[in-house]
């Protein structure tokens, strides 16, 4: 039986970061990445744009060079997907029932993308993005592809929809909430991004539902809605958020639900077992303390270096303050804390110029900043944001007033 000192199940940014933090903090034991792709780790952000678009090529996605990972003395165990795990006897086992005996066990594992359950949610033009594979699916039907359905109005359908409008296609963003971005942003950031897809062209239909995928010869021909309209389409792209997959662990008696349920040190209730990433579900004081999964590439980052300090015996807390970021044609949106429960908005600059601020407000403390453009206010936010400073909010909507001095 194959045995590793530290065995990373995931490949992702918090895989990766993971066994990069290991040997980073001087970590000498063996350690793995065991991975379902066949792909060294890369980064998933450019997916919906850069590589979409065809501005940058397979090897310029990869985390480290393949180089790396043999200097660095980290196997990588690609290919492969856990089927269960056997915490007591510290080993797990793969869908071909290979085992792998570990003395920690890091799941980084993700999630998958949810997916339509409607009829004809199966029929080939029905994409997702989450993987490398994934777009290369999109990329090669594009030739034979004019016009686009997307479900869903969060970050990936808007870059996804940005980047086929930049290539030439007729898209239809289909959201079910009342605006896009509605689950990460106020209404005005929401109203501007609208109001920008549109203005390239972008039909956007809020308050929608598929009820049905319309097919013809076993291929998408369009979508059903739920008032009865019917939008032709030879490609539907689905971007309605992950499962996170974590199942293995639930199954053997991990605390969580939607996520595994970690400590403060990224630990699971499972002895030796850490989780970090998109499907670790932790107490975050910028969400009121309450447990959420933060599905961002510096929670990935972050938690995966309090995950190896712990092994490593250099324990440190998770006290990150969040931060996001999306490309959508010109339009650099930077994204610092979470505004989930703001009870004030306040604009810094005009939405007309396409450079302007969103401060949001709890009780008169800023809790989080959505940045267009404006790339200072959003790192002289960052401080207003990790300390909850209160800020008079006439000052705040004045742009000619620095951030930074509210910091002083």
């Amino acid at each position: 039986m194959q045995a590793l000192d530290v065995l990373i199940v995931g490949s992702g940014h918090a895989g990766a970061q993971t066994a990069i933090a290991l040997r980073n903090e001087g970590f000498a034991g063996t350690v793995g990445i065991l991975g379902k792709e066949l792909d060294l780790p890369y980064e998933r952000p450019p997916l919906s744009k850069e590589y979409l678009l065809g501005n940058k090529e397979r090897d310029r996605l990869l985390i480290r060079p393949a180089s790396y990972w043999q200097q660095q003395r980290v196997e990588m165990i690609l290919g492969r997907r856990v089927d269960c795990v056997r915490p007591d006897e510290r080993y797990l086992c793969d869908s071909d029932g290979r085992k792998i005996r570990y003395q920690r066990l890091v799941w980084a594992a993700g999630g998958v993308p949810r997916t339509l359950s409607c009829p004809g949610a199966e029929l080939s033009g029905v994409h997702v993005v989450r993987s490398r594979a994934d777009v290369d699916g999109i990329r090669d039907a594009l030739a034979s592809t004019s016009k686009v359905v997307v479900a869903g109005g969060g970050y990936i359908g808007l870059e996804v929809a940005a980047s086929l409008v930049k290539l030439g296609k007729q898209v239809v963003v289909i959201e079910a909430t009342e605006r896009v971005l509605a689950r990460v942003a106020g209404p005005k950031l929401s109203s501007f991004f609208e109001a920008a897809h549109r203005s390239c062209g972008v039909e956007i239909r809020t308050r929608s539902q598929i009820v049905a995928v319309a097919g013809e010869n076993g291929r998408v021909s369009g979508v059903h809605l739920h008032n009865g309209d019917i939008i032709a389409a030879q490609m539907l792209i689905v971007g309605i958020g992950i499962v996170p997959a974590v199942a293995p662990l639930l199954d053997c008696g991990a605390e969580g639900g939607n996520g595994v349920a970690v400590d403060e040190h990224c630990r699971t209730s499972l002895p030796d077992i850490y989780a970090v990433g998109d499907c670790a579900l932790h107490v975050n004081r910028h969400a009121r303390n309450t447990a959420l999964r933060i599905e961002s590439v510096q929670n990935a980052v972050d938690q995966a270096n309090v995950a190896a300090k712990a092994i490593v015996g250099k324990p440190v807390a998770y006290d990150a303050t969040p931060w996001f970021w999306s490309n959508q044609y010109e339009l650099r949106l930077q994204t610092i804390g979470l505004s989930a429960g703001h009870d004030a908005e306040v604009v810094r600059g005009d939405p007309a110029t396409s450079t302007f601020s969103v401060v949001y407000l709890r009780q008169g403390k800023v809790i989080a900043l959505d940045c267009v453009n404006a790339p200072r206010d959003y790192v002289q936010g960052r401080k207003l944001v990790a300390e909850g400073i209160a800020c008079d909010q006439a000052l705040l909507g004045d742009a000619s007033v620095s951030l930074k001095s509210f910091c002083a």
